[in-house]
C-alpha cells in the first residue's frame, strides 16, 4: 500500500466510489490538475479522506493553485471531494430504490454521503462547544458555534471587489447542486439533492453543511420563492413527517425580528433530534369546538406554544388554520398584543411537527414582531440586559431549546470564570453587570466548580431570553390572557 499523499486519496475515492483500479492514472492526473504536481508524491500519516483532502489543500495554496482564503480553498476542497460523490441522478436513483422498501435506510445512505463527501462539515461541528443547562423548563441545550469560520477582513474585501452575480438567487435554490463557488458564495461542487414531490410541485431535500442538531436537514421548494406561513404549510410538514420518517419538520416564522435569516425561499428544516420542548409537558388541557378528536393544550414552556395532537391529519389542518387565522387578526391591547401598527401585520407562527407512532403532533408558537421606543429591537425579542450573550432573532431552533451562540463566548465566558476566581479585575464591559452578579451569588466557587457555575448561569439567560420572546408571559395574568385568545376561537 502506498503511503504517499497522493496514492493514498486515490485509495481513498476507489473505496467510496464507483471508481477502480483502473482509474487510478485517471484520477491521479485529474487532482493533480486541482493541487499542482509539486509534493503530491511525500509521505503522509493521514489516513481518512476528509483528513488528505486538508492536506492536499495546503499543497494548492503552495503550487499557486488556491489562493489563501478558506473561500478560494473550498473551492479546490469541493472538486475533491467530488470524486467520490455519485451525480445526482445516481444519487437520486439509489435514494427512491432503497426507498421503496428502507425509507429510513435511504434517508441513512443519504447523510452517511453527505458526511463523507464533507459536504456536512463534521470535521467542523467538532468545534463547537456543547453543554446541557438545567432550567425549570427542562434541560436546555447551548451550542457556541465555531464550526463556521470568521470572515477573514481580507475575504470581505475581496468579496465587495468580486463582480456581482445573481445566480444562483440565494444558497438554498436548486442551483447549487454542483455550482462551483466564488468569493462571496460557497463552493457546491460536492453537494447533493434529494427530489420529491409534494403536492404536484417539485421540492429538495438536502442536509445542512454546518449542521446544529443531529442530521440537521432542510427541505426547500425547487423555485426560489419568498417564505410565508399559511394553511398550506402545515399540511406541507405534516406530509414532511410522514414521507421521512424519524424526522421532525418546523418552519420559521415568516416575518422580520422574529423569522429566520432566510425569508428569501421558501423551506423548512428538519432533523432526528428529541428538542427540549419537545419533552415539555402541557400545562392546562382543553377540547376546541368541531375538533373533539384532537387533544389540544398549552406547554409548559417559556414562549406562548399551543400543541395539537390526532391520529387524524386532517382534524390537525382544519384546527391549525383555525389557529393561524384567528392569530393573524387577534389584539388583546391590555396586555400589548397588537395584530397591526401603522399598517404593519404583527403576527404570525413558528410551527413544528412530528410523527409518533399513528400520531401526528403539531406546535404552534404564537409570534409577535412589534417594537417599541423601551424595546427598538423587538418587544417580544431578547432584551437589552441579555443581547450581552444573545442578541439576534430567536428562529426556530432557538425556539425549540437549542441556544446558537456567538463565537466570542468561548473567550468571553473563560474571561467570566477567570473573573468570578480572582484572577482578572474586570470583563468585557456588557457583561461585567452579569458577572457581579454572578460572583455575589457564588462566593464559594473554585476552579472544580467555575465551569458548570457559568454554564447554568448562561443557560438561565437562554431560559430568560426565550421568556422575552414569549408573546403571552408565565404570569397569572399573561396566562389568563392566553386562555382569552384560546376561548376567541371556540372550547367545548
Amino acid at each position: 500500500m502506498t503511503e504517499t499523499l497522493i496514492g493514498k486519496f486515490i485509495e481513498q475515492i476507489i473505496e467510496h466510489s464507483d471508481f477502480t483500479e483502473l482509474d487510478s492514472i485517471y484520477l491521479k492526473n485529474r487532482v493533480m490538475a486541482l493541487v499542482g504536481e509539486e509534493g503530491v508524491e511525500c509521505q503522509t500519516q493521514a489516513t481518512s479522506l476528509i483528513d488528505l483532502k486538508d492536506e492536499l489543500l495546503t499543497l494548492a495554496v503552495k503550487n499557486g493553485k488556491s489562493g489563501e482564503l478558506l473561500e478560494e480553498q473550498d473551492i479546490v476542497g469541493a472538486q475533491l471531494m467530488d470524486f467520490v460523490t455519485p451525480s445526482p441522478s445516481q444519487v437520486n436513483q439509489r435514494f427512491w430504490d432503497t426507498y421503496q422498501a428502507h425509507p429510513e435506510q435511504a434517508i441513512a445512505d443519504f447523510y452517511a454521503l453527505s458526511k463523507r463527501n464533507d459536504y456536512v462539515k463534521v470535521k467542523a461541528i467538532e468545534r463547537n462547544i456543547y453543554f446541557p443547562a438545567e432550567t425549570e423548563y427542562g434541560d436546555l441545550e447551548i451550542t457556541i458555534n465555531l464550526s463556521k469560520p470568521e470572515k477573514d477582513p481580507k475575504a470581505i474585501a475581496a468579496a465587495k471587489l468580486a463582480k456581482s452575480s445573481s445566480y444562483p438567487a440565494c444558497q438554498l435554490c436548486m442551483e447549487n447542486e454542483g455550482y462551483q463557488g466564488r468569493i462571496n458564495h460557497p463552493a457546491r461542487a460536492n453537494h447533493r439533492v434529494i427530489r420529491y414531490q409534494m403536492e404536484g410541485e417539485t421540492w429538495g431535500f438536502q442536509y445542512s453543511p454546518y449542521a446544529y442538531f443531529n442530521e440537521h436537514c432542510i427541505f426547500f421548494y425547487g423555485q426560489h420563492e419568498p417564505m410565508q406561513i399559511s394553511p398550506v404549510t402545515f399540511k406541507r410538514l405534516l406530509d414532511i413527517v410522514e414521507q421521512f420518517p424519524g424526522y421532525f419538520a418546523g418552519s420559521n416564522a415568516d416575518l422580520p425580528i422574529v423569522g429566520g435569516s432566510i425569508l428569501t425561499h421558501e423551506h423548512y428544516q428538519g432533523g432526528r433530534h428529541t428538542f427540549a420542548m419537545e419533552k415539555a409537558e402541557l400545562d392546562r388541557e382543553f377540547t376546541f369546538a368541531g375538533f373533539e378528536q384532537v387533544r389540544a393544550g398549552i406547554v409548559k414552556w417559556p414562549m406562548s406554544v399551543l400543541r395539537l395532537t390526532s391520529v387524524s391529519k386532517q382534524d390537525l389542518l382544519g384546527l391549525s388554520e383555525k389557529i393561524l387565522t384567528a392569530w393573524q387578526t387577534y389584539s388583546d391591547p391590555a396586555v400589548g398584543i397588537l395584530a397591526y401598527s401603522n399598517g404593519q401585520v404583527h403576527h404570525t407562527i413558528t410551527p413544528i411537527a412530528r410523527r409518533k407512532g399513528d400520531l401526528f403532533e403539531l406546535d404552534l408558537v404564537l409570534r409577535d414582531n412589534q417594537t417599541s421606543e423601551e424595546f427598538p429591537d423587538g418587544i417580544y425579542h431578547p432584551h437589552q440586559d441579555v443581547q450581552h450573550i444573545k442578541k439576534e432573532n430567536i428562529g426556530l431552533i432557538e425556539v425549540m431549546g437549542l441556544a446558537i451562540l456567538p463565537p466570542r463566548l468561548k473567550d468571553e465566558l473563560a474571561v467570566v470564570a477567570d473573573y468570578l476566581l480572582g484572577k482578572v479585575d474586570a470583563v468585557a464591559d456588557y457583561h461585567q453587570e452579569w458577572a457581579d452578579d454572578l460572583k455575589a451569588a457564588h462566593p464559594e466557587v473554585t476552579e472544580a466548580t467555575v465551569a458548570s457555575t457559568v454554564q447554568t448561569a448562561v443557560g438561565q439567560v437562554f431560559s430568560r431570553v426565550l421568556e422575552d420572546a414569549g408573546v403571552y408571559k408565565r404570569t397569572e395574568e399573561g396566562q389568563a390572557a392566553f386562555m382569552r385568545f384560546v376561548d376567541s376561537i371556540g372550547l367545548v
